[in-house]
Formats: structure tokens, C-alpha cells, sequence
């Protein structure tokens, strides 16, 4: 890839980016919660559907938030968005890495022999 194709990516990729605040990182789980008694609802065995957002720290330290059922569709695209910075990120790395790399157009120098 040319240095000027390299840099029209990237700018392209940057032009793309979720610039907002509605970026989220973590794991929405669904689970399912039973009352050991008096709940007639997880007497049947049903339970209560629940959803937890999850996200791990540095030193295996892990925190969970309950997500109300209103909410999840906003957390769902905020956890999409975070991805999708996430991703432009790392092609932007890549192309930035290509470009720090000599141009293969350039003559190279000689090898001394020793």
C-alpha cells in the first residue's frame, strides 16, 4: 500500500468514527433469577429475567450493574459503539505502523559485506 493510499484510509476511517459520548465497555448477560420461596412465578421454575452489564477492571477486579429493561437497547448500543471506536482504533494503528515503515518505492542503501 502507497503512503498516500495509507493516509486517505485513515483519514476515511477517522471521518467514520463514533465521536460520542454514548460509548459503554462491558458485557450485557441476561440472567435468571429464582426466590427460594413464596414467588409463585419461580415455584413453576420460570424466574425473573434479568439483565447485568459486566466489566472487568485491571487485577481481576469485576463489577456488575443491574440494567432496568428500559435501558438495555441504550446499553446495547452504547456497548456497540464502544466496539466500533474500538475497531477504527486498531485498523488506524495498523495503517499508522505501515506507515512508519520505509517506502518500499525508495532505492534502499547497500549492505556493507564483511
Amino acid at each position: 500500500m502507497s503512503r498516500d493510499r495509507a493516509l486517505q484510509t485513515r483519514e476515511k476511517l477517522v471521518d467514520k468514527l463514533p465521536v460520542t459520548g454514548e460509548l459503554l465497555r462491558g458485557s450485557l448477560l441476561e440472567r435468571t433469577v429464582r426466590h427460594k420461596s413464596g414467588c409463585p412465578k419461580c415455584a413453576r421454575g420460570e424466574g425473573h429475567q434479568v439483565h447485568v452489564l459486566t466489566v472487568s477492571y485491571a487485577g481481576g477486579r469485576v463489577r456488575q450493574f443491574s440494567v432496568r429493561r428500559e435501558r438495555v437497547a441504550e446499553v446495547r448500543r452504547w456497548l456497540d459503539n464502544y466496539q466500533k471506536l474500538k475497531d477504527a482504533i486498531e485498523a488506524i494503528c495498523e495503517l499508522n505502523h505501515h506507515l512508519l515503515r520505509p517506502d518500499a518505492a525508495l532505492p534502499r542503501g547497500r549492505k556493507k559485506r564483511d
